[in-house]
């Protein structure tokens, strides 16, 4: 046997150990085919190797054409060829234009790897056939001295199955329609009083900017004619310094004189004017140092939440902490001395869709969470614009757990399940939210978690509990075969 036969004996036995179409294969020390991979995208398969000729031995008069081919039973896909060629034989393929039968040479000793790349239509014979690659050594005058086949690789072109993926249908609740639409709108104004004093100047340092919020605020709502106002609530607050019941004269005076001076404002019956006030504001008081670094902050906070009288507190903290004491005195009590006030307001009820639309970017507030699932039956469930309802609905009723439920479902259908699992801590025991947590479950793969809670949404009367639980199983068996 001559040294080319020897040479190619070796290549094709080393090289019909790939056993699979992407893995790599060494063939021999003179020559290597690695990298072997065949892919189908549709009608066409890709087809790569790259053939290592390093090592190669090959006399001036002697060539090498190497043909990948694809092969099952009795067909036979042959691919275009590829040939090195020893320098004489490089040289008489050019000028004799010889490329018929192998379209790309290469000169021996001038490259060193060739990155065979082809595609191939795609037959269904091919599916699960195999690679493999013939040589042929040819000498002087086109004689044809050895011939050489062997398999590379085995072939899995079959269409791949896709798994069966959970498809879930979401369950969204009508919340209960409200009887009467009750909203409120707040503030807090910061009245300027001369000391020891409860009379109301309306040009005293900061009052016309204060007292313009309170005009504002009332009649925001007040010129609307959606709404009607039912009641004002105004409850005046002293800071803690000074004896407590002067401070609890300050309160209950400057509170009234607020009320009298929003009657003047407006025609209204004085019975709507509701007032409270609280003679010293230590709450507001032990917000502001609890969210502070000032260096006595633990030891005003004890005082603050002590059993004393409010004299007693006050004194102590002025007292034990004289320099934090200053400063809260001269920064902090001017703020605890407010008038909070509460406008609470009826809306009439809507029930056309698309005004109810415009309001849903305009004025949410004015809507019941039954008028928002109004506003959203028309649109397409999975869009943007069906999720954007359900937002607006849980920003506008935080807690209410239909609110959270429809949120958490409409957000699942857009696959952002961070605001799913976010909305579903808050979505309520009933047997919907316990289907919809389901879904989460079965949408992360948690299959075991989704059929129980399925079972449980079952039985508490969701229908689609029953079709989503049949899904699970069958997803389940499948992944078992």
């Amino acid at each position: 046997m001559n040294r080319i036969t020897e040479l190619f004996c070796s290549i094709f036995l080393l090289a019909a150990a790939a056993t699979s179409a992407d893995a790599q294969t060494t063939l021999g020390d003179a020559v290597s085919v690695g990298e072997v991979a065949v892919s189908r995208d549709g009608e066409r398969v890709f087809v790569a190797m790259d053939i290592d000729i390093r090592s190669l031995e090959l006399k001036s008069n002697n060539d090498l054409c190497l043909t990948p081919y694809i092969a099952a039973g009795g067909d036979t896909l042959r691919m275009q060829p590829v040939m090195i060629a020893g320098r004489n034989r490089y040289y008489h393929h050019l000028r004799n234009d010889r490329k018929a039968a192998c379209e790309t040479i290469y000169r021996h000793g001038r490259v060193e790897r060739i990155e065979y790349r082809t595609v191939v239509p795609y037959g269904e014979w091919m599916a699960s056939g195999r690679i493999g690659i013939d040589g042929v050594v040819s000498g002087c005058c086109d004689e044809e001295a050895e011939r050489y086949g062997e398999q590379l690789a085995r072939l899995d072109l079959a269409p791949k199955r896709e798994p069966m993926r959970f498809e879930p249908s979401f369950v969204y609740v009508s919340p209960v329609a409200e009887r009467v639409k009750t909203r409120t709108v707040k503030g807090s104004a910061y009245i300027d009083f001369p000391i020891n004093r409860t009379e109301i100047y309306e040009d005293y340092r900061r009052n016309p900017e204060e007292l313009r919020k309170i005009v504002a605020t009332i009649d925001l709502v007040r010129n609307d004619p959606d709404t009607r106002i039912t009641s004002i609530r105004i409850k005046g607050y002293a800071s803690p310094e000074g004896p407590y019941d002067n401070n609890v004269r300050l309160a209950k005076g400057r509170t009234a004189t607020l009320k009298d001076y929003v009657l003047r404002q407006y025609d209204l019956p004085d019975e709507m004017i509701l007032t409270a006030y609280e003679p010293e504001d230590w709450q507001g008081l032990r917000r502001f140092v609890e969210q502070s670094d000032i260096v006595s902050r633990s030891g005003i906070l004890s005082l603050i939440d002590s059993d004393l009288s409010p004299d007693a507190k006050d004194a102590r903290i002025r007292r034990d902490y004289p320099d934090d004491y200053a400063y809260l005195l001269r920064e902090v009590y001017p703020a605890l001395r407010h008038s909070d006030y509460e406008v609470e307001y009826t809306v009439r009820t809507y029930t056309d869709v698309d005004e109810i639309r415009r309001l849903l970017s305009t004025a949410p507030q004015k809507l019941s969470l039954q008028e928002m699932y109004l506003a959203a039956q028309g649109l397409t469930p999975g869009s943007e614009e069906y999720d954007e309802v359900f937002a607006i609905a849980v920003r506008m009723f935080p807690d209410d757990a239909a609110a959270n439920l429809n949120a958490a479902n409409a957000a699942m259908s857009l696959s952002d399940m961070k605001r799913a699992e976010r909305y579903l801590a808050k979505a309520g025991s009933s047997a919907e939210a316990t289907y919809a947590r389901g879904i989460y479950a079965a949408l992360e793969g948690d299959y075991m978690l989704a059929g129980r809670l399925f079972a449980e949404a079952r039985d508490g009367g969701v229908a689609e509990a029953a079709g989503a639980l049949d899904m699970i199983e069958r997803i389940k068996n499948e992944n078992n075969e």
